[in-house]
């Protein structure tokens, strides 16, 4: 299958948005944070994530896509796998280092208070978070301040794989690696080091160690009887300028 890696363009987002539902509808930290499938709303979700993706763009973060350029048509473990040219199959959003992540520029700040607003109207539009558990997302965050604040000890700062999609129709392609190369091949040439959490214990730790990340430690997400582990892990640059 014929794919590019290019930056993230405002006329991607609609298909970036379907994509990311598509590849995280089994994420582990998806479904314990949307824990209750009847109250989820696919066009609430898909605003939000929108929305995001224009706060990364108007922030100038390195944010990715994987797009089929012709028509193919391939066979798989005996599946025909056809997508036509154009499609999104693959998204890859990092967040630029910071060397002091607790002061944002103005410029940030302005575009969080944006993004706030964007959700706070779509809110009032869909009556709710469209199923999101508040409660548990606040947990979340609490936890991955903490797991942050120890682990990122590099006063350069680092770059940080907010999210890593890949279609499921063309996982085992090497789509997810081709994405990550792009911003781990410019953390390298900077001296940078990389920086992600992944809510999947297997096959990804596997996965991103091949790709030269270590297990660091674990953010342990508590609700009751209901846990969510995710798995932290940084790569150090192969080289520096």
């Amino acid at each position: 299958m014929s794919i590019e890696v290019i930056p993230l363009a405002e006329a991607d987002i609609p298909s970036a948005v379907d994509c990311l539902q598509k590849a995280f509808a089994d994420d582990p930290y998806f479904c314990w944070a949307f824990d209750d499938p009847s109250k989820f709303n696919v066009q609430r979700n898909a605003a939000s994530l929108g929305a995001h993706f224009r706060f990364g763009l108007n922030c100038g973060y390195p944010i990715y896509v994987a797009k089929v350029t012709r028509a193919a048509s391939e066979r798989k473990t005996e599946r025909p796998i056809t997508l036509p040219p154009g499609s999104v199959v693959g998204i890859c959003w990092w967040s630029s280092p910071e060397v002091n992540p607790s002061k944002q520029t103005w410029s940030v700040w302005a575009q969080e208070w944006l993004l706030s607003f964007r959700q706070l109207m779509y809110n009032i539009r869909f009556a709710g978070r469209g199923g999101l558990n508040v409660q548990r997302y606040w947990i979340w965050k609490a936890m991955q301040t903490e797991a942050q604040k120890m682990q990122w000890t590099n006063p350069h700062g680092y770059y940080f794989c907010n999210m890593l999609g890949v279609s499921p129709q063309a996982r085992g392609m090497g789509v997810g690696k081709r994405l990550m190369d792009v911003v781990m091949q410019r953390a390298d040439e900077e001296g940078i080091p990389c920086y992600l959490e992944s809510s999947k214990g297997a096959p990804n730790i596997a996965i991103y160690e091949k790709m030269g990340f270590e297990l660091t430690g674990e953010i342990k997400c508590v609700d009751g009887e209901d846990i969510c582990k995710l798995y932290c892990m940084i790569r150090k640059p192969k080289c520096k300028v």
